[in-house]
């Protein structure tokens, strides 16, 4: 193995720091670190995800005997300046610890190998700082005095029940570090595993930044390392079935998007009376988003009108028209990041035209005949390939297909995708687009267990210039979007409840704006 030396680099210099007011006199500092009232630690109870959490990582030692693994947190992201997105710790890391919108930026969650077998998880993150530290009020990113409390080492190893270490601590793994370590590096670009000329390079950029060690770290040694996208897809594939606490966090983040959903059809009236009235319904939901959960799962989309052929229309800067349509796609993430993915197209009136009921029944045939395929031991492309049926047997009887609806099906045609080029289906949990890294024999080939939890959401849109449809469909977008638990019998639509056919949309309607 090769030397490993410890080569300091730098950190970028934020804009702030050059104009820093923060009092630096020996009077503030003495001053500031004295007359503190004291706090008796308080170590909370396991959270209930904890013995979950520790199942998953179980799951994912056995898959790799012998080898260390790393799955950082993330770090934050600069928006702006001196200001920051706000922090969502890595999916996979949220998965394995336990830790949703309160993780800390920067924590790193390592996997050990033990001699016996398997393997010692440990959490490292940046402790807090007393007030007799600097960093209390003089670090704009950890200081207390500037975030608000932080937990202690041994509040979040009581919290998440593991072993819970300093960030400085990370020195020693990384004096460890060999060619079978696996990093998830999608996680954090800062801490990586690169191949240098046949030598491996581990490159740990400001992770160790601490009052004790903040110089970072550049370690180079001999072997030859794969590169680790199966430990990517590892990750990702171990969210593919929700075990029961997962799916009682869908649930919850259903139950809250239904409330979103209910809350932008009370404001209705208001909305269609505004310049921009698609920003008032992505303000709507929003607000429930920040009041029953963490925030959104994804960017709203509140598309009125012909915004609502396109299918990735966030920026919601339109007029919400009465005689339109306005579809809404929206989920609600809860604290512990899972999130619902829920769309609804409704007419901003209240009613329906003939037109636009005939495209939204279609659409919802198409969803219910995805439905009914959608059990155990049935194969994932089987759903969108029942939507599709569906799809091109109505756009060949409303004559906008250039052949016959069987000839459209056929794989190398597809003339009936004009009007939908999306998929069907997509996993659903801690991503909008969950499990997106598995293999394809495991998604869009993957045999359909209980326990798994995905989107079903066809849709069809009809560009106001596609003059392959009559002029009376031109402008009119729908989709509606369901998400479905596979049970051991069947699936469950865990958003029936909030309305979906063209009639209980218009009475949903009224009795909320009555």
């Amino acid at each position: 193995m090769a030397d490993k030396t410890a080569t300091a680099i730098t950190p970028p210099t934020r804009s702030s720091e050059n104009r820093s007011t923060t009092p630096g006199s020996e009077g503030f500092k003495t001053f500031i670190s004295t007359g503190w009232a004291e706090h008796a630690e308080v170590l909370p109870p396991a959270r209930e995800q904890a013995a979950f959490a520790a199942a998953r990582r179980d799951r994912l030692s056995a898959q790799y005997p012998g080898q260390r693994l790393i799955v950082p947190a993330g770090r934050l992201k600069q928006r702006s300046n001196d200001t920051d997105y706000a922090f969502r710790a890595h999916s996979a890391f949220a998965h394995l610890t336990g830790w949703g919108s309160d993780a800390e930026p920067g924590a790193v969650l390592v996997f050990e190998p033990r001699g016996s077998g398997g393997h010692d998880a440990t959490l490292y993150f940046r402790e807090r700082a007393g007030r007799d530290s600097d960093e209390f009020y003089a670090n704009p990113d950890i200081g207390e005095f500037w975030i608000g409390p932080r937990p202690s080492i041994a509040q979040v190893a009581s919290d998440l029940a593991v072993s819970v270490r300093g960030i400085a601590d990370l020195a020693g793994v990384f004096a460890l570090i060999d060619s079978e370590t696996l990093v998830l590096r999608e996680a954090d670009p800062t801490v990586t595993l690169e191949i240098d000329e046949g030598r491996l390079r581990f490159a740990a950029e400001r992770v160790l930044s601490s009052t004790a060690t903040d110089s970072p770290f550049s370690i180079e040694v001999n072997g030859v390392h794969e590169v680790d996208d199966d430990f990517a897809r590892a990750v990702s594939e171990l969210r593919l079935v929700k075990d029961a606490w997962e799916i009682a966090q869908m649930r919850l983040a259903v139950d809250a998007t239904a409330r979103g959903f209910d809350d932008v059809v009370r404001d209705l009236a208001t909305s269609s009376a505004h310049a921009r009235g698609e920003r008032l319904v992505e303000g709507v939901f929003n607000t429930r988003a920040r009041s029953d959960g963490n925030a959104v799962g994804y960017d709203t989309i509140a598309a009125s009108g012909p915004h609502a052929c396109i299918l990735h229309w966030t920026r919601n800067d339109g007029p919400v028209t009465p005689g339109d349509l306005m579809l809404l796609d929206a989920g609600v993430e809860l604290d512990s990041y899972y999130t619902a993915d829920i769309t609804r197209t409704l007419p901003v009136n209240g009613t329906y035209t003939p037109v636009q009921r005939k495209v939204y029944e279609a659409v919802r045939e198409a969803a219910d005949a995805a439905f009914a395929v959608a059990v155990p031991g049935a194969i994932f492309r089987d759903i969108h390939a029942a939507a599709m049926a569906v799809i091109a047997r109505r756009t060949a009887e409303w004559g906008m297909l250039p052949v016959t609806a069987e000839e459209a099906l056929l794989p190398d045609n597809g003339h009936h995708r004009r009007y939908m080029v999306h998929g069907t289906s997509h996993h659903l949990g801690l991503d909008v687009h969950d499990c997106a890294k598995a293999r394809r024999d495991m998604y869009m080939d993957g045999v359909l267990e209980a326990g798994m939890v995905f989107t079903i959401e066809p849709g069809l849109y009809f560009q106001t210039d596609d003059l392959t449809v009559p002029a009376e469909y031109r402008g009119i977008g729908v989709r509606i979007e369901d998400d479905i638990l596979v049970t051991e019998t069947g699936a469950e639509n865990l958003s029936a409840a909030i309305p979906r056919s063209a009639d209980a949309v218009e009475a949903w309607i009224a009795s909320l704006r009555a």
